[in-house]
């Protein structure tokens, strides 16, 4: 857990401290910081949300179909507890609920997947198995699922063609077709060419650098305030996702070595695509970086202890 620290949520929590202090210096203007967001959102995260579903293979979704009904009803159902207790627990609107649910309800695992599981379960098939249908299930279903939900946001008593027309509206980012495309090209077998994978590196790899360091930026133009709804949110993802996960997989009888790597998926910070859509649109900002500045943090307890209870209750300690 040292070395996943000081190579991956170090590296998280420098940025962001960075970025923070660039903000409260006023090194960059609130402006400037909506420019990178827009940069992130519109090209780099889509970029990458792209290469990292497309070189998937076909057969990997269907190897373990196991893995996937229950990583995807874990998500889910996850994504909708932060969105409905978002909205009725702490009266936000459905738009601030959406932005919620794709933070609190949504792992960082396109960012941190290998990173965190490679060290401690190895470079195996089954590795990139769990992190190839988590990612899929989130960056193709439930960032598709939140920005239809926060397209109303704008008119939330509109009538009509009111569900249509924010369908529509969401399906025009890039951020929700270009994974739905990624998705669609693996399923038919369709494998992009190696020659074009410098091309889409090179943009994607500005998408976690800039996002973590707008974060900062975003986090030093808001109040931070430690309230129960950060503490709330950092419980939910942290600790409800990854324990909901264990019961489901327990409950389908997975193989302990993919249970394992679920439920420490499932406690990885939020993700940050979540932070770029609500500093893009300015929705539920201040308690959703606070959020994930907590939670990051909070993973460096919340990892190891999920590796041990995951290990007791399959008995393997």
């Amino acid at each position: 857990m040292f070395s996943i620290f000081m190579a991956d949520l170090l590296p998280i929590i420098v940025i962001m401290a960075l970025g923070y202090a660039s903000g409260k210096r006023n090194v960059f203007t609130e402006d400037q910081a909506k420019a990178f967001n827009k940069l992130v959102l519109n090209y780099a995260l889509p970029a990458a949300l792209f290469v990292s579903l497309v070189r998937a293979d076909r057969s990997m979704l269907f190897a373990d179909m196991t893995l996937t009904i229950v990583s995807f009803v874990g998500l889910i159902i996850s994504f909708f507890v932060a969105f409905y207790s978002c909205k009725y627990l702490f009266k936000h609107t459905r738009g601030e609920a959406a932005v919620c649910a794709l933070i609190a309800g949504s792992p960082t695992i396109g960012f941190l997947g290998f990173a965190v599981l490679d060290p401690i379960y190895g470079d195996t098939v089954s590795t990139g198995l769990v992190v190839a249908i988590i990612s899929i299930i989130v960056n193709a279903i439930t960032i598709p699922i939140g920005l239809f939900l926060l397209s109303p946001a704008k008119g939330e008593n509109a009538k009509g063609n009111s569900g249509l027309d924010s369908l529509i509206s969401a399906l025009k980012e890039p951020v929700v077709w270009s994974p739905i495309l990624a998705t669609v090209l693996v399923l038919v077998g369709f494998k992009l060419p190696s020659m074009w994978d410098p091309t889409f590196d090179l943009i994607a790899k500005a998408n976690s650098g800039v996002a973590v360091f707008a974060a900062g930026l975003t986090l030093a133009a808001n109040k931070f305030e430690f309230d129960g709804e950060i503490i709330y949110n950092t419980l939910l993802k942290l600790v409800f996702m990854p324990a909901l996960l264990l019961v489901l997989g327990l409950m389908f009888n997975m193989s302990s070595n993919n249970l394992q790597m679920m439920v420490l998926a499932g406690a990885l910070p939020p993700a940050f695509s979540g932070i770029i859509i609500a500093s893009r649109f300015g929705v539920y900002t201040r308690t959703g970086t606070a959020s994930l500045a907590v939670s990051v943090l909070g993973f460096i307890i919340a990892a190891p202890a999920w590796i041990f209870i995951t290990r007791y209750v399959i008995g393997l300690v």
